[in-house]
């Protein structure tokens, strides 16, 4: 929570002064993620990272009149099944970037490449870590008028994760941990991009 207030107080501050922009944007999207999977901490088999629904948002400001500066906040929630006990655990992800989009323009047809750095807060079983994250992005946005925008999006998140850390664990007992150094994400969204 920590993260994502810092997140709309920066946005507040761009928003706040027009030097940087005279367009603004505000995009609520959904998708769904596939997610890399966990380890075994008995033996490092493979624990099955369920894949799901995410949700956010991105603030973004024309940089340009080919480009944009955004700020973009990605939630996902995803469960896996501990062979320790056959317990259920989640694992909740809250992504945070800064992005620079560049936009090629066909009439109302406009194809974006997005690439960004940031963090990636994980939350399992009451423990939590901020890794630093690399997110890369190729999308489409057809404008349905001049201040709406129906967008889609695939795109990578890269998180640089420790295999040593005891994420997963309570007390002495761990669940799951990371199977390599790189957490891999991937979504496809939709959405919708306002402009004032």
């Amino acid at each position: 929570m920590k993260l994502f207030s810092r997140a709309i107080l920066l946005t507040s501050a761009l928003l706040s002064n027009q030097a940087f922009a005279t367009d603004f944007e505000f995009t609520p999207f959904i998708g769904y993620t596939y997610s890399d999977d966990v380890a075994s901490d008995l033996g490092g088999d493979k624990l099955s990272m369920s894949n799901d629904t995410n949700y956010g948002f991105a603030f973004a400001w024309q940089d340009g009149p080919n480009g944009q500066g955004m700020i973009l906040i990605n939630r996902v929630s995803h469960n896996f099944t501990s062979d320790l006990d056959n317990s259920n655990h989640s694992l909740d992800i809250t992504y945070a970037h800064f992005n620079g989009v560049a936009m090629f323009r066909q009439a109302n047809y406009i194809t974006t490449v997005s690439l960004g750095l940031g963090g990636a807060y994980f939350d399992v079983n009451s423990n939590s870590k901020l890794y630093p994250s690399f997110t890369a992005a190729i999308g489409s946005r057809y404008e349905i008028s001049k201040n709406l925008a129906f967008v889609t999006e695939i795109r990578t998140y890269a998180s640089l994760t420790d295999k040593a850390d005891k994420l997963f664990c309570q007390n002495s007992q761990c669940t799951a941990q990371f199977s390599s150094a790189v957490w891999l994400e991937t979504n496809v969204s939709v959405g919708f991009a306002y402009k004032w």
